[in-house]
C-alpha cells in the first residue's frame, strides 16, 4: 500500500513495515555522510522522488530504512574480465 510521505509517495511492504515510534530519521546531513556524497546531491534525491523525505519546518529528515533501500537498489555489481 503507497504511503504518502511530504509530497513523495512510496511502498511499504507489510513485512516491512514498522511502529513509527521505531522508525529513524536522518537528517540531509546525516544522509550525506552516509551516501558519501554532499548535502546537495541529497537534496537533488529528495526534490527528484528518488529519496522519500518528510519536511519538518525549513529541513528534511529521511527514514534510514529507505536511505539503505536506495543504496541496495543503486548498487551496480563489477564483472570479472
Amino acid at each position: 500500500m503507497p504511503v504518502m510521505c511530504g509530497r513523495f509517495r512510496w511502498g511499504v511492504m507489510a513485512a516491512e513495515q514498522r511502529p513509527l515510534n521505531e522508525v529513524q530519521f536522518l537528517t540531509v546531513a546525516e544522509v550525506a555522510s552516509v551516501m558519501r556524497v554532499s548535502k546537495m546531491t541529497v537534496y537533488r534525491l529528495v526534490h527528484s522522488g528518488h529519496l522519500p523525505a518528510i519536511r519538518v519546518g525549513r529541513s528534511f529528515r529521511v527514514p534510514e530504512q529507505a536511505v539503505h533501500e536506495y543504496l541496495r537498489e543503486s548498487y551496480v555489481g563489477v564483472e570479472a574480465g
